[in-house]
Order: C-alpha cells, then sequence, then structure tokens
C-alpha cells in the first residue's frame, strides 16, 4: 500500500475506524484541532518504508488534502482513522502522538507505526 493511501491514518496508530462524538456548537471544538506533521514507519509488508504528511484536525475530525479519509480524534486524544482498506489508531497528548497502523501493499499485509507533532 502507498503511503499517500494511509497518510490520512496517521493519527492513527494505524488508520482508524471512525468514531462519532456529539458536540453542541459552543463545544465542538477539540483541543487537538489544528495542524499536525504525521511520519509513518513500516515495521513488516512492502510498503513504503517512511512518509510524511499534514494532517488538520477541525471538531475533532481528520483530513487531509487530496485524501479520502474517516477518522477522529476524541477529547481525550483517542486517534481512530481509516483510509482506502487501511486503519490506524493511537493517542494525541499535548502536542505529541504516536501509533499503530495495518493496511496491505499489492494485496500482502504492511503494518507500522507513526508518530505527529502539531505544528
Amino acid at each position: 500500500m502507498r503511503f499517500d493511501r494511509i497518510s490520512s491514518l496517521i493519527c492513527t496508530p494505524a488508520a482508524l475506524g471512525a468514531v462519532s462524538f456529539a458536540a453542541s456548537p459552543a463545544a465542538a471544538e477539540s483541543p487537538y484541532d489544528g495542524l499536525w506533521n504525521v511520519t509513518i514507519v513500516t515495521n513488516t509488508g512492502s510498503c513504503e518504508p517512511r512518509a510524511q504528511y499534514p494532517l488538520t484536525v477541525t471538531d475533532g475530525k481528520i483530513t487531509a488534502p487530496g485524501a479520502d479519509i474517516s477518522g477522529r480524534v476524541g477529547r481525550e486524544g483517542v486517534v481512530k482513522v481509516s483510509i482506502q482498506g487501511a486503519y490506524a489508531n493511537g493517542q494525541l497528548n499535548g502536542n505529541a502522538g504516536s501509533g499503530k497502523w495495518n493496511g496491505a501493499s499489492g494485496g500482502i499485509p504492511c503494518s507500522g507505526r507513526w508518530e505527529a507533532s502539531r505544528q
């Protein structure tokens, strides 16, 4: 799996399964909102060995330019993301975070870790 397909996972210690959070308009802002730089490292499989991507969190929702991503960061910093068959999960704390991801490249499983820092 190419990292452009898992880039939105980040914040995803491995891509992620979307989680929904209810919030009133006054309380919608997440403590983790902002621009995050995510580094993805492959530990097993034939995916790219390392890649970096910018991700944005707005009201807890994770987005990335040009990526079809579904993911959330909970108010306690729990990250769950999915992108084109890859999944990531992990934890943000303050201005940093990390987690794991898994997916496949050409049908061969890949997995690794991710690290994020708020910009």
